[in-house]
């Protein structure tokens, strides 16, 4: 069942549609690099459309009804959004769930450091990358810097022109023999990812001329001390904007679109829709990329309670009828794919591997090897997705992720299936998969955002 490239389906709207929706995109990649900024970005969209905090629910004792729009924020890096439907919430709600986090460099919390005349901050990688890819290149620093009395100091240099950028050097050709001996995951070791910061001594130090001159304009540009680094999150991603790729302009390379890609198309699908009768729901959190752990990760309790805080403003609240409508909901869980690519073709399975311009990926299963730690989608529920995007007209293609024993990953769909509610992965195929650049096509990107809009509709 060999599914086609799907650009010569467009007509002229169609094609400005998809145009649209793409320069949208590549601005939400450039302002979002991390969850934090994607959280912002996400608030202050949303509520230009009337979506509305739930703790000002709370607060006010307000009744949330059919047609209300509320929202959820957890601690900064996850949201939750909610548009009441007609149908009664206890039989379920149509489920958008992306992650927001991307593969990256972490400062430490004791990180500045002066070693012959550089100043390193030292970093702690985050998800699965190839740390080869990460050398000799721009690098920009992104996150906050918590001062002791509360303020909130936001870091964000790189990315301007003029801004400085940061780097992590690499050893030149003409002496790297031993180097190139080496297996690809020894190439480059953790903690030789440390960036370059400064090279500049302070006039009238005696000792760490260089690291006193980084501090010093921290101390200037921001108010920071050398003590703050151990409340910050920092947070080191490539430097440069998203850009259209290929003479055709048919792709989007960029950073972080595992899983903003998804993120992004969610959320868009979320606020074109405007009278649903299932209650839609779009649910974007942290940690994916190390486990879904954490206070922020959808291993928490915050999808849970916030829920139950809603089903508390409907009047509805009891453990049972929070039960009942975990259990009835539907779920996409929205992710990448790994898409086929030419140049490694031994490592996909042709028959069953997604690929760039044929349209919105489903994965039946993920995991690795045996499905380990996967969910498994049942037949109903796959043919129910079939005909939702069917009567749609959005073009789809079914996949796994690589040759079986090869490798395999996971999502968050194991999670939230585990309260009984129908679960499938799917999403956009991306070429480059936690590279620093990742590569997606436009009219996937286009045809998930059409997906994700029938599927909030489907009673």
């Amino acid at each position: 069942m060999k599914k086609e490239n799907i650009w010569e389906k467009y007509n002229t709207r169609q094609l400005k549609e998809l145009e649209a929706l793409n320069d949208s995109y590549r601005a939400f990649l450039d302002e979002g690099k991390t969850e934090r900024e994607c959280v912002s970005l996400i608030v202050n969209r949303i509520e230009k459309e009337g979506y509305v905090e739930l703790n000002r629910i709370i607060k006010g004792k307000k009744k949330l009804k059919a047609g209300d729009k509320v929202y959820a924020v957890n601690m900064d890096k996850s949201i939750v959004m909610f548009h009441i439907g007609k149908t009664p919430i206890e039989e379920g709600m149509n489920i958008l769930g992306a992650h927001i986090d991307s593969p990256r460099l972490d400062v430490k919390q004791n990180p500045l450091y002066e070693e012959e005349d550089f100043a390193y901050l030292d970093t702690h990688y985050y998800g699965g990358i190839k740390k080869y890819q990460w050398v000799a290149i721009p690098l920009a620093l992104h996150g906050v810097i918590v001062k002791k009395d509360g303020t909130t100091v936001i870091v964000n240099v790189g990315e301007e022109e003029d801004d400085p950028v940061f780097f992590i050097s690499d050893l030149l050709p003409h002496l790297a023999a031993e180097q190139m001996e080496k297996k690809a995951n020894k190439f480059i070791e953790g903690e030789a990812l440390d960036i370059i910061v400064g090279n500049r001594p302070l006039k009238g130090v005696e000792k760490d001329k260089v690291t006193a001159g980084v501090l010093k304009i921290l101390q200037e540009q921001y108010g920071v001390e050398e003590e703050d680094f151990l409340s910050a999150e920092l947070e080191i991603v490539p430097a440069g904007k998203a850009r259209e790729a290929g003479f055709d302009k048919s792709m989007i390379l960029a950073y972080g679109q595992d899983d903003r890609v998804c993120a992004y198309t969610s959320l868009e699908a979320m606020l074109s829709v405007k009278s649903p009768k299932r209650t839609a729901c779009c649910l974007l959190v942290d940690k994916e990329e190390i486990g879904s752990v954490g206070a922020t990760g959808m291993q928490s309790k915050f999808f849970e309670n916030t829920l139950a805080e809603v089903l508390n403003c409907m009047g509805k609240f009891s453990e049972l009828t929070l039960r009942r409508t975990l259990a009835s909901c539907r779920m996409l869980s929205s992710d990448v794919s790994s898409a086929f690519d030419p140049s490694y073709a031994s490592s996909f399975d042709k028959k069953n591997v997604a690929y760039l311009g044929r349209g919105m990926v489903f994965n039946k299963f993920t995991g690795a090897r045996g499905k380990s730690g996967s969910n498994d989608a049942n037949a109903e529920y796959l043919a129910f997705i079939r005909k939702v995007m069917e009567d749609a007209k959005v073009s789809f293609q079914t996949a796994e992720l690589g040759k079986v024993d090869l490798g395999g990953g996971g999502t968050i769909a194991y999670i939230l299936s585990l309260y009984g509610m129908d679960v499938i992965d799917c999403g956009v195929a991306v070429l480059n998969m936690h590279a620093p650049y990742e590569a997606t096509s436009k009219a996937d990107i286009y045809e998930t955002k059409c997906g994700y809009a029938a599927f909030l509709l489907a009673e």
